[in-house]
C-alpha cells in the first residue's frame, strides 16, 4: 500500500466514483513523505511493476536504522526544531485542519504471511466491524492474514487474528532502553499516529502492513517466537548474505562478479519459490490495491463533516485486496453523516 495505491485514491476521489465520499468526508493526503527513501531503493522498484523481485530487493534495499526513519519523526511540539522538516511540514499540514477522525497510514512490509493490520487499542471495541469486514475482504482475495504474537514488545499486543494495537514511541524508546542502547531510544520522537492524536479529538489510528512476498506458514504457531517466522528469518538472511557475499563491496562492476551474482540471484529465486516465498502482486488500481510499492510510509487523514461527540461503533475506509488490476474500484468507506468516522 503506498503512493501508487494513493494516486489511483486521488482519483478516485476526484471523479464521479468518489462524489459520495468527498460528500461524507475532507480527505487530507499526503502521497509521499519520503523520496529520499524511494530515490535510494530505485534499484529493485520497476516503475508499475505488477510484482517485485525477491534477489533484486535482497541486493538493492536501504533501510533506515530505528530511530532515524520518518514513522518516528514528527515533532513533540511546536518548538522541536530536531524533527526532520519533512515530518515538520506534514505535521504543520495536519495542524491546520486538526481535529481528524480517522488517520491511516498506508505500510508495505517485505515478507509476512499476508496482509496485516495495527489498529488503536483504544477503539479495538469499537472496531469490530471494520475488523470483520477486512478479514473477509482477505479471505475473498486468496489470502491468509499475518498474525504474530509479540506480547507487547515495543508496544504491540496482539488483538485478534491479523490485527494488532498500533506503534508506540513511548513502548519503542523502553524496548531499547532495555538492551542498553539510550542512544537510539532517544531518537524516537512520536510516531504519525500519535501526531494525529495530539491535535486534538478522539481519531482512529490505524497502519495497513502489505507484503511484497507472502511466506506460508507464519503465524500457524504463534509462539512467541513462531517457529515458521524464524525459519523464514533464518532462509532471507542466509540468501541476502550470498548475494551480498558474492558481489562484495566494489566488485560489482567486473564482469565475472556480475556474473557470478546473476548466477546467485536466480539460485535464490528458485530456492524462494521452492519454499513457497510467493512475489504478492502490487495491484495498480484502487479495486487491488496490494503491497506497498514504495518503501517509506504514506498517509491519508479523514476529517467529517458532520461533527458529534457521540460514542459509537463506527465503519471507516476499508480497503478491498484484490490482485486484478482490471477490477472496479473497491474503495468502501462511510465518512457517517451523524457523528465522525
Amino acid at each position: 500500500m503506498g503512493p501508487r495505491f494513493l494516486r489511483q485514491l486521488v482519483g478516485l476521489l476526484s471523479g464521479p466514483g468518489g462524489r459520495e465520499l468527498r460528500r461524507r468526508a475532507t480527505w487530507f493526503v499526503i502521497p509521499h513523505l519520503n523520496p529520499d527513501g524511494a530515490a535510494a531503493n530505485a534499484a529493485w522498484q520497476t516503475p508499475d511493476a505488477e510484482r517485485y523481485d525477491l534477489a533484486d530487493w535482497l541486493r538493492h534495499r536501504v533501510r533506515e536504522l530505528p530511530g532515524d526513519d520518518i514513522e518516528f519523526g514528527f515533532p513533540r511540539g511546536e518548538h522541536d526544531a530536531g524533527a526532520r522538516p519533512e515530518n515538520r511540514a506534514a505535521w504543520e499540514f495536519w495542524r491546520g485542519a486538526a481535529p481528524f477522525d480517522l488517520h491511516v497510514s498506508l505500510h508495505g512490509m517485505s515478507i509476512a504471511a499476508g496482509p496485516y493490520f495495527l489498529v488503536e487499542r483504544s477503539w479495538w471495541p469499537r472496531f469490530q466491524e471494520a475488523a470483520r469486514a477486512l478479514a473477509g475482504e482477505v479471505r475473498r482475495a486468496g489470502y491468509e492474514l499475518h498474525d504474530v504474537e509479540r506480547e507487547g514488545e515495543k508496544g504491540f499486543h496482539r488483538l485478534a487474528r491479523g490485527f494488532c494495537s498500533r506503534p508506540d514511541s513511548r513502548a519503542m524508546r523502553q524496548h531499547f532502553r532495555d538492551l542498553g542502547d539510550p542512544a537510539t531510544a532517544a531518537r524516537f520522537r512520536p510516531s504519525s499516529m500519535e501526531a494525529v492524536r495530539a491535535l486534538g479529538g478522539d481519531p482512529l489510528t490505524l497502519v495497513t502492513e502489505m507484503p511484497l512476498f507472502i511466506t506460508p506458514g507464519v503465524g500457524v504457531e504463534l509462539g512467541p517466537p513462531d517457529p515458521a517466522l524464524m525459519r523464514w528469518r533464518e532462509r532471507v538472511a542466509a540468501w541476502d548474505g550470498r548475494i551480498r557475499g558474492v558481489e562484495g563491496p566494489g566488485r560489482s562492476g567486473v564482469g565475472g562478479e556480475r556474473e557470478a551474482v546473476a548466477r546467485e540471484m536466480e539460485a535464490v529465486r528458485g530456492e524462494a519459490g521452492g519454499r513457497g516465498c510467493a512475489r504478492c502482486p502490487c495491484g495498480t488500481r484502487c479495486g487491488s490495491s496490494g503491497p506497498s510499492s514504495r518503501p517509506g510510509w504514506r498517509w491519508w487523514a479523514v476529517r467529517t463533516d458532520s461533527p458529534s461527540d457521540r460514542p459509537r461503533q463506527v465503519r471507516p475506509v476499508a480497503v478491498s485486496f484484490r490482485p486484478q488490476t482490471d477490477s472496479a474500484s473497491s474503495i468502501r468507506g462511510t465518512g457517517r453523516s451523524h457523528g465522525r468516522a
